[in-house]
């Protein structure tokens, strides 16, 4: 009888032979945390309902108001976009040191980009009066506002902000106004705007991979 039974090493347990790399899974809890998948789905349905009410004829065919409808569901988009920002746990990524800063900026502009295509798919085939243009310059604008909100109010609230805004261009674009902060009711070629809504993009999205989103009051679980 020998020892050499009792020198094998254990079998390693079912489902941890194949494990992802450290990157990778701390990206997918990041990512599952703040229920992006959700939000994903969530995307393509407002993408589903632009197309809908592009089909359906929801809105005016021409003029500015035919902008109403579109605009409240490209700031749906970003609202959404915002409110991934929150974490029932909170930002308890802080131990992977320089790694969060990184999730968040690329969970953010992902989600952004699947925003506009999202969209830009739902109106494929449909007449969309102020162009694809203006529903890229909106989205990216509308979510530069919720990541900057979710500084103050935390990601659960961080849709009052660009749902507020959209509400007042609501209100500008029935007035006709057409100044700087009015950029979502601008001509589609509007440098300005396009200017203005950059801005608001860099600055939410510096200052919201830098800082995180709040954790506090709105953001307790």
């Amino acid at each position: 009888m020998t020892a050499a039974p009792v020198l094998k090493p254990p079998a390693a347990p079912a489902g941890t032979a194949r494990r992802l790399p450290g990157g990778i899974r701390l990206t997918w809890l990041h990512l599952r945390t703040r229920r992006v998948p959700a939000g994903v789905v969530a995307l393509a349905v407002c993408g589903a309902v632009l197309h809908a009410a592009l089909r359906w004829n929801w809105t005016f065919d021409s003029g500015p108001y035919a902008q109403q409808v579109p605009m409240i569901i490209e700031a749906g988009a970003a609202a959404v976009i915002a409110v991934t920002a929150h974490s029932p746990f909170g930002e308890q990524e802080r131990a992977a040191g320089w790694w969060l800063p990184f999730l968040r900026l690329f969970a953010a502009l992902a989600l952004t980009g699947i925003a506009i295509l999202a969209l830009q798919l739902g109106a494929t085939g449909q007449s969309l009066n102020a162009g694809v243009l203006v529903l890229a310059r909106n989205v990216i604008g509308f979510t530069g506002l919720g990541l900057a909100c979710s500084l103050v109010t935390g990601g659960l609230l961080a849709w009052t902000l660009p749902l507020g805004y959209m509400m007042f261009c609501q209100y500008a674009l029935l007035e006709s106004w057409r100044a700087p902060w009015a950029w979502a009711v601008r001509l589609p070629a509007d440098r300005g705007a396009w200017i203005a809504t950059s801005l608001v993009l860099a600055a939410g999205l510096l200052l919201f991979t830098v800082r995180g989103p709040r954790t506090r009051l709105s953001d307790d679980s």
